[in-house]
């Protein structure tokens, strides 16, 4: 199951790196499994993760659902972020590519919701998605 997350964030770290329209956006190399320190403008993080067996009669499968957050520090607005969750539901809804490991059956975009981190008021964008993998 862990090796199930880690090769789609993997994957979906490199897709949405090659992404030209979100990187022109947010810039290069600004996509985190966590954030770093004192981070300024747009970025975006991989947030939490629940998998569950999806297997079948002949198949070993896993369901996951995990979010991505848009996070628009210091000089970002909300409206940027909401930019970015839009490209990267565009890069990621229905698409299909490699993950290391398994075979990607379906990755599907479930919701999207802006809000205001509780410490400081940092807007960002939570984007919800589903997705389901076999074991290859």
């Amino acid at each position: 199951m862990s090796d199930a997350i880690l090769a789609l964030r993997a994957a979906i770290q490199t897709r949405l790196a090659a992404d030209a329209a979100l990187t022109t956006l947010i810039g290069p190399g600004r996509i985190h499994d966590e954030a770093p320190r004192a981070m300024r403008g747009l970025y975006v993080t991989h947030g939490e993760a629940e998998a569950s067996d999806w297997s079948t009669g002949t198949e070993r499968g896993c369901e996951q659902e995990f979010n991505l957050y848009v996070w628009a520090a210091e000089s970002a607005s909300s409206r940027q972020a909401l930019e970015a969750a839009g490209l990267i539901v565009a890069a990621l809804d229905e698409a299909e590519f490699t993950v290391a490991g398994h075979a990607l059956v379906n990755l599907r975009w479930l919701s999207s919701r802006l809000a205001r981190e509780a410490r400081k008021g940092v807007p960002f964008v939570m984007i919800r998605f589903r997705a389901v993998t076999e074991t290859l």
